[in-house]
């Protein structure tokens, strides 16, 4: 398990199964967020409400001047990521992206079934 205090090059640098960006090496290598501490993305236990939403406003503006901040998203929609702030979204919009997607693909395959058997 990954604890809040580890510096984020050890929190944050994804499973070897995450596909390599280009030839030059892995999306994780080029994250802005690398020179940060993983404190910013991830939360103490107990914290504050007020403060966990200044320290994810914070991440999440890391994550908006990020070049690779659509692959890191997708990477902790993929996984799933439980914790944190991925690619500018925290856990619970996380939870929000995959569920949308969940019932968009369950519409799409009942259209689907739907057009077939018209």
């Amino acid at each position: 398990m990954l604890l809040p205090h580890q510096p984020l090059q050890e929190a944050a640098v994804p499973s070897p199964r995450i596909a390599p960006r280009d030839q030059a090496g892995p999306w994780h290598s080029e994250a802005v967020c690398r020179r940060d501490e993983a404190g910013l993305f991830f939360a103490p236990s107990k914290e504050p409400t007020a403060a966990r939403l200044s320290r994810e406003e914070a991440a999440k503006r890391v994550c908006a001047r990020c070049p690779v901040m659509v692959e890191c998203r997708e990477h902790a929609l993929l996984q799933p990521e439980p914790y944190g702030v991925w690619g500018g979204l925290t856990a619970a919009e996380r939870r929000v992206v995959l569920a949308r997607r969940r019932r968009r693909d369950a519409e799409l395959q009942r259209a689907t079934r739907i057009a077939a058997a018209g």
